[in-house]
């Protein structure tokens, strides 16, 4: 009786799994949606290049037709005031095809499938009079390097008599206010390339170009190669997908994993301050903040290889090192206008302890001792910091938490602890790499078992009526970022916690609920609670909520990428949450934990479903190695570690054996 009701569960989940796929996996490594006779829907998307970035809002309305709203930002063209906020962004509903003529007629479509992959593009069928008829392929996409939306629009005469087109030429220039821009009047650029009458005879097709730009007084408008800018884009988006490549039976979550790389690695942004990346949204741009980027994702870029990241990564860890100080002042939870200001609106949110644990972990995984030995004063300052915040319990004090008073953190909260407590053993694994001497090394660890048992003391507490942890003194209703502990490795109360973190309590069909009872989710503790949930060692249960997760996400009704937060920000596209959603592959799953400059452990968690995992082109700790775990017989393993085709590690081993590689 138990079998069938378990089987009749499974198939439940299977049955609304599938009513939530709107998209599906197409063969051309992307995701399409078929769009069905009658069907509407609405969705958006955040893409962008190093001097710019576009939300577009797109859907297909009653008639079949496509919409879209191009939101367009650019970060470098500053506005006053030149605060977190101070980008030049526009609202733009032009469409070059509305004056476009066939036939002597404005154009009517029926939109029959809408792809993403990198771009966002869309065919339409214009049916016509008597044998006539014309497909229509819209492509829509960053420059990888002008202040440009570039789109391309290609007509393909699919009937069997000729088809005349008139396209119009395009040169709109729209000035900005003077007195709202930091250096003036900026110019917006609406324009089409290529548009001229042309007749189409059967089979032929016919492509005209259109961009979005915008400029800086006396700056030279840009000439406009759209087939390059598609070229180099795709050359981006490949290096992105085809490095730290993640293979298991599971199409979904590979894929989910490929397009969280785009997302993650896109958002960097050429300003004067050096290389930034921003989370986006429609609202933070050249600007850096301590836990988007110092503790979210620069840990994360050394594994991709991107070049641009890893840069990006290193220089917000030199803009934060500006504000150390003698007189222990918090550094600022964000650097804003290009470097040039920043903002502390919350006091302090546990900034340092973010920022050492990210800039340790970000210099072990990069594996350049050079960049090593820049980080460490840095590392040592935010250390020394926190310790000096410690209360009478042992535990860090903070005004607040990342939530920045959204919700209540108490005096001292859960996350600052557990984010300093990680930090510290990273200190000590990277101050034996550099050689700071064996006492430093022996200090942060001695700190972090008397942390580790003061965190217990502390904030452990029977909450709704599970042993897990309050967040704060007080906390009696249960919080999305209990799950913190496991994510550093402290598994004490896992039962108890991960046991609540997946009640109804908690998780939704949207991931976590930020406090129970509300109606307030934000991915990253969905995404954090996840990771902890595989490095916990609780396999089956992580792997059902993160198949839920993944499918609605990459999938559903609102696609592609991790997101931030509802109602606040309408679940917008935030760079960083696709970073801390490939961590749960490369922390969760394959168990990776930086030992050293060269080193790291791993536990590699195996679901049971599966009888092999990869992870390949790993390009952390200053080399490339790819890992497989490959099941021998049921709890039983065979880790393989590779690099240049040879095997560095070769052991079989019990599931949930901790593994030491040197490369």
């Amino acid at each position: 009786m138990q079998k069938i009701i378990l089987l009749f569960l499974s198939l439940l989940y299977i049955t609304f799994i599938n009513a939530q796929q709107r998209w599906k996996i197409n063969n051309s490594n992307g995701i399409s949606w078929q769009v069905e006779k009658d069907e509407v829907h609405y969705d958006h998307i955040e893409m962008a290049g190093k001097r710019m970035a576009v939300v577009l809002r797109y859907g297909v309305n009653k008639e079949g037709g496509f919409e879209l709203n191009k939101s367009m930002i650019w970060p470098m063209l500053r506005t006053i005031p030149n605060n977190t906020h101070g980008s030049l962004m526009r609202r733009l509903d032009w469409n070059p095809l509305d004056a476009v003529t066939i036939n002597g007629r404005s154009l009517k479509e029926q939109v029959k499938t809408i792809t993403l992959n990198g771009t966002l593009e869309v065919i339409s069928e214009i049916p016509l009079v008597k044998k006539s008829s014309l497909s229509l392929k819209r492509t829509y996409l960053p420059s990888t390097d002008l202040p440009s939306l570039i789109e391309i629009y290609e007509f393909t005469n699919t009937g069997d008599t000729e088809v005349n087109l008139e396209i119009p030429a395009i040169h709109t220039v729209l000035p900005t206010n003077p007195k709202k821009g930091i250096e003036g009047s900026y110019v917006i650029s609406l324009a089409t390339q290529k548009a001229e009458p042309t007749t189409l005879l059967p089979s032929q097709s016919y492509i005209f170009t259109a961009s979005v730009s915008a400029y800086k007084p006396m700056e030279k408008e840009d000439g406009i190669d759209a087939n390059k800018e598609l070229s180099e884009r795709k050359v981006f988006v490949n290096e992105w997908m085809n490095n730290l490549v993640l293979e298991t039976p599971d199409p979904i979550l590979d894929k989910m994993f490929a397009f969280s790389k785009i997302r993650a690695c896109e958002s960097v942004y050429e300003t004067k301050g050096g290389p930034m990346h921003g989370p986006g949204g429609e609202s933070y741009y050249a600007a850096i903040w301590a836990n988007d980027q110092a503790e979210y994702i620069n840990p994360y870029f050394p594994f991709i290889g991107y070049q641009y990241g890893n840069a990006s990564a290193f220089n917000s860890f030199e803009h934060f090192a500006r504000y150390m100080n003698d007189e222990w002042k918090p550094i600022p939870s964000s650097i804003v206008a290009e470097g040039d200001s920043y903002w502390n609106g919350a006091g302090d949110r546990g900034d340092a302890a973010m920022i050492a644990y990210g800039a340790a972990r970000y210099a072990l995984a990069n594996g350049n001792k050079e960049e090593a030995e820049k980080l460490w004063p840095l590392i040592e300052w935010c250390l020394e910091f926190s310790r000096r915040k410690m209360n009478e319990s042992g535990v860090i004090a903070s005004d607040t938490d990342e939530l920045e008073g959204r919700f209540p953190a108490g005096k001292a909260n859960l996350c600052t602890s557990s984010l300093y407590y990680d930090a510290l053993l990273s200190a000590a694994y990277l101050a034996e790499d550099l050689k700071k001497g064996s006492t430093i090394a022996k200090t942060y660890r001695k700190q972090a078992s008397q942390l580790e048992k003061n965190i217990d003391s502390y904030f452990a507490a029977t909450v709704e009526g599970f042993d897990t942890y309050a967040y704060y003194k007080g906390n009696d209703i249960l919080r999305a970022w209990i799950c913190i502990p496991l994510t550093v490795g402290i598994d004490k109360r896992a039962e108890g916690t991960i046991d609540a973190l997946f009640s109804p309590r908690l998780w939704t069909d949207n991931g976590l609920l930020t406090q129970a009872g509300s109606q307030t989710f934000w991915d990253r503790s969905t995404l954090y609670a996840l990771r902890g949930a595989f490095m916990a060692g609780e396999v089956e249960k992580a792997m059902k909520f993160m198949k839920h997760y993944s499918t609605t996400r990459l999938l559903g009704n609102h696609v592609p990428y991790a997101i931030e937060a509802w109602p606040e920000g309408g679940q917008r596209h935030l760079s960083a949450e696709s970073a801390l959603y490939g961590r749960i592959i490369t922390e969760g799953i394959f168990g990776i934990r930086p030992t050293g400059l060269h080193s790291f452990s791993m536990v590699p968690r195996l679901p049971q479903e599966w009888n092999e995992m990869s992870l390949r082109k790993i390009k952390a700790f200053g080399t490339d190695f790819d890992v497989e775990v490959k099941r021998v017989k049921d709890q039983t393993l065979r880790i393989i570690v590779k690099k240049t085709g040879k095997n560095v590690l070769d052991k079989t081993v019990k599931s949930g054996t901790m593994l030491d590689c040197k490369l």
